[in-house]
């Protein structure tokens, strides 16, 4: 009855995958590097994030997988990459899609830090794919193959193309005839119960498997003359052509490439680990545990994007009409991460717009189906009118308001913020520059202070100090009052001259207008129209969903585990009661009694206790340990008895001729006292 949204599915296949890492690395893990198909839209990209937030994993970045297979390729060649450009073309055929990919490495200079530093870069410069050409479509047609035979040899009456699990068989050990016969020239196919437990054997040639793919081979240029096409280059300008991924070990498809190339392929890169391998790279790097050195990744926009509002526009006869108006924001081919801004200046007003994705004249019309894509969001701004009113008051002059456009490391387009810009005219004080002092007369001043004004002062104030003290010995009284008044005079005569100063500072400064952009930021809401965002109630629900499974897995696993356990006890206690040594460790009313316990819970395990909670195998596992375990114990004992006898046997001996050396030492050589030397034989005869 229980439904699951593609989402969920994925968090449960990310979760399984943290598990297998946390159980090689015995570490918590949280942070992760997901890397997708390049050719993934905007919704897809969403809906792999949200897949992760379920799974409780923190995504650092989203990576195209052609991308991270160029990170790792360069990642090893540091020293290879310098200001010259080195052009790169990755051909990697997976399981279910083919991607042809040109990449650029060369050294950059970036300042993030403070200071500028020079570090590798790799471009992606031309991207080219084919979504459904893969190992997968050469597995298929070769069950079908096998299917076809397997009906022709009516081994049953029963048509093996309608029985699932049948099919199934077959595709799992077409999987495994197709990587025999990418090194063997044949191979012999064997099957165990196909169908109505009929078995099935049929040689295979490598040239008939070549005949099953032969419009599949068709197929394997047309990615690098897309990636070629989409760079802007000829295959004369790529310096390297490396192959990737489990689909290039077929020798047909590596003698199309050869060909293709014209030169000896590159297989210097793991095909299998290369992407997962480029991509914790970038975690490491983005990651906190861990310092590596810096390599920029730039990826490609692979569908462009564009902006659509509406315009209101006069007619020549006074009418008005609306026009839509469409902007480019991110072009085909533009790298990314990239901000961008882009500046409305019509609108008065709270108004709407549209992202969308631009024309996709280029791509095939299947490959606009496969792809999705149309509408991507719809904004709507606020807060235009009320900013205009309050600024047309103030005679502000507008500017336009400006969007600010995020597409991140991960690909995803983000609205980070919307503002209306004003120019304002303020009136501000500027000084007259004052008459520059000549150099000599600085000099002289400089050396003036140096050699006798800082010091006199220090000086004279200390003798000052010292002649108003004795006039205080002389006389407290009279010197009181007249410090007072000399205070006063001094603090109005100093007053007055402040006064005059800042009137001569006011009659110097005269006010200027001057420009200044003021920025007054807007409200927004985007709504996605191509696969709207989970709300927050349903991710809830979704996050609880997993939890109990989750926890129902944790609790089979936990009960396989106890009756496992159970199982294995009752069988190692009714062995080992025949064994000699146990039979000595026990009397024959404790074995009768351990048996008739092991018969009983060997038949119920078997039967109504098959499928009991781990507490109830628990259970009768401490009832049977409580009754062998003391045996197990003293059969263990019997065991390990000797050696710790004989270990104390030499510790005895060892210690015995210590002492005899230790007494035998002439007196310069003595370090032990009589009495600690009579401790230690005492020692040793107790132990004896």
């Amino acid at each position: 009855e229980t439904t699951y949204t593609i989402e969920e599915l994925v968090a449960q296949l990310l979760e399984y995958a943290r598990d297998l890492a946390v159980a090689h690395t015995d570490q918590r893990i949280k942070d992760c590097v997901i890397t997708v198909p390049p050719f993934f839209n905007q919704a897809e990209r969403r809906a792999i994030l949200t897949a992760a937030d379920m799974a409780g994993l923190k995504v650092l970045s989203l990576m195209s997988s052609n991308a991270a297979v160029a990170l790792n390729y360069g990642m090893f060649r540091r020293k290879e990459i310098n200001a010259t450009a080195q052009n790169i073309l990755f051909y990697d055929m997976g399981a279910s899609s083919t991607t042809a990919t040109i990449a650029s490495y060369q050294t950059i200079k970036t300042k993030d830090r403070g200071y500028t530093e020079t570090n590798p870069q790799v471009t992606v410069l031309g991207l080219g794919y084919d979504r459904s050409l893969g190992g997968l479509e050469m597995q298929l047609r070769l069950r079908d193959y096998l299917a076809k035979n397997f009906n022709e040899v009516k081994k049953t009456s029963n048509d093996v193309l309608e029985s699932p699990r049948g099919m199934a068989k077959l595709l799992k050990e077409a999987g495994r005839l197709a990587k025999v016969l990418s090194a063997n020239s044949d191979h012999l196919s064997q099957v165990e119960g196909v169908l109505d437990e009929e078995d099935f054997k049929l040689m295979v040639k490598r040239e008939e498997f070549e005949d099953l793919c032969l419009d599949v081979f068709e197929r394997i240029r047309a990615p690098i003359d897309a990636a070629l096409i989409s760079a802007g280059m000829d295959i004369s300008a790529i310096d390297q052509f490396i192959i990737v991924g489990g689909g290039t070990r077929i020798p047909r498809v590596q003698t199309v490439l050869q060909e293709i190339w014209g030169k000896e392929l590159g297989k210097n890169i793991n095909a299998d680990e290369a992407a997962a391998m480029g991509a914790v790279y970038r975690a490491a790097d983005l990651g906190q545990g861990f310092k590596v050195k810096k390599f920029h990744v730039k990826e490609a926009i692979v569908f462009p994007i564009e902006v659509d509002f509406e315009r209101q526009i006069e007619n020549e006869d006074g009418s008005t009409s609306t026009k839509v108006v469409k902007r480019s924001l991110f072009a085909l081919g533009n790298s990314y991460p990239q901000k961008k801004v882009m500046t409305f200046n019509k609108h008065v007003a709270d108004f709407n717009f549209s992202v969308n994705y631009a024309e996709n004249e280029y791509l095939p019309k299947l490959e606009v189906l496969a792809a999705n894509v149309e509408n991507i969001s719809h904004i709507v701004a606020s807060g235009v009118t009320a900013a205009f009113a309050k600024h047309n008051q103030e005679g502000s002059e507008p500017k336009g308001i400006k969007a600010h456009f995020n597409m991140d490391d991960s690909g995803v387009l983000t609205l980070a913020a919307m503002e209306a810009v004003f120019e304002k005219s303020i009136l501000v004080e500027e000084e007259k520059p004052e008459e520059e002092e000549s150099t000599l007369s600085k000099l002289g001043s400089t050396i003036s202070k140096l050699f006798s004004g800082s010091e006199d002062k220090v000086e004279e104030g200390k003798d000052n100090k010292t002649e108003k003290s004795d006039v205080e010995k002389d006389g407290e009284k009279d010197s009181k009052p007249n410090k007072e008044e000399k205070v006063e005079k001094n603090e109005s005569k100093k007053k007055t001259e402040d006064k005059e100063k800042n009137e001569d500072k006011k009659a110097e400064k005269e006010l200027k207008p001057k420009q200044v952009m003021v920025k007054e930021e807007l409200n927004y809401t985007v709504t996605y129209k191509d696969i709207p965002d989970l709300s927050p109630q349903h991710l809830k629900e979704s996050k609880k969903k997993l939890e109990g499974i989750n926890a129902a897995e944790s609790a089979r696993h936990e009960k396989e585990a106890a009756r496992n356990t159970l199982e294995s006890y009752i069988l190692d206690a009714q062995d080992k009661l025949w064994q000699a040594e146990y039979e000595a460790a026990s009397t024959e009313e404790q074995r009768t009694a351990i048996r008739e316990m092991c018969s009983v819970l060997d038949e119920w395990i078997y039967d109504e206790g098959f499928d009991q909670d781990a507490s109830v195998y628990k259970e009768k596992l401490g009832l049977l340990s409580k009754l062998f375990g003391p045996i197990k114990e003293r059969v263990q004992e019997h065991r390990d008895r000797p050696e710790a006898i004989q270990a104390l046997h030499d510790m005895i001996n060892g210690s015995s001729m210590f002492l005899q050396r230790a007494r035998e030492a002439p007196p310069e050589q003595q370090l032990f006292t009589d009495i600690e030397l009579t401790t230690m034989d005492n020692l040793i005869i107790d132990v004896q």
